[in-house]
């Protein structure tokens, strides 16, 4: 496919995927956050990265609460420029947080983390665990860097709506290991 076509493709599926998020937004986040919570409990101990929530993404943060009051080190990314890896800094329920790249909102201060886990914010995704962002490429990259230095868990996390027939892919995108919703857990 001509990367014009790729390109095309991606932009139609990605405003459809905004659509199908917003939906399922608005019909609340079900038992989401107890299934990843579950998830989690087999990553006790290890450096989890979450994400803080915008617009219409499902809410990870009582998930990363608990694995932080059960003594695991949390963090969150940080967008350090286009076209790079993310950072991540450290995370607690009550740190201080200021506007970040995007909107997202960050830690204002706290340790620079290599996280284990990740939980990853998506538009869309597939049973190949094949998973839609917002284009930048910057979880692809990120995930490419960790685990080309050892083992990671890439959790993607979504509303069971979110799911689709087939993400358009290119070679730079990255799977996810598994993909948590308020329906249940997707494994490949």
């Amino acid at each position: 496919m001509r990367d014009d076509a790729l390109a095309a493709r991606k932009a139609g599926a990605r405003k459809a995927a905004f659509a199908a998020r917003k939906t399922a937004f608005a019909a609340g986040q079900g038992a989401a956050a107890e299934v990843l919570a579950g998830v989690l409990a087999d990553h006790a101990g290890q450096v989890l990265a979450g994400y803080m929530p915008m617009r219409t993404e499902i809410d990870p943060l009582p998930a990363m609460a608990r694995h932080a009051a059960a003594g695991g080190r949390v963090c969150v990314p940080v967008i350090p420029g286009q076209a790079q890896p993310l950072r991540f800094r450290e995370w607690t329920p009550d740190c201080a947080l200021e506007d970040g790249a995007f909107g997202a909102r960050i830690p204002v201060c706290g340790a620079w983390l290599e996280p284990a886990v990740l939980i990853v914010p998506l538009l869309a995704f597939d049973r190949r665990l094949y998973r839609m962002g917002y284009g930048g490429g910057f979880y692809d990259r990120t995930l490419e860097g960790l685990r080309a230095r050892g083992p990671v868990t890439a959790i993607g996390f979504a509303f069971a709506a979110q799911e689709v027939a087939e993400v358009p892919i290119e070679a730079t995108d990255q799977p996810l290991d598994l993909v948590v919703t308020e329906a249940g857990v997707i494994r490949g």
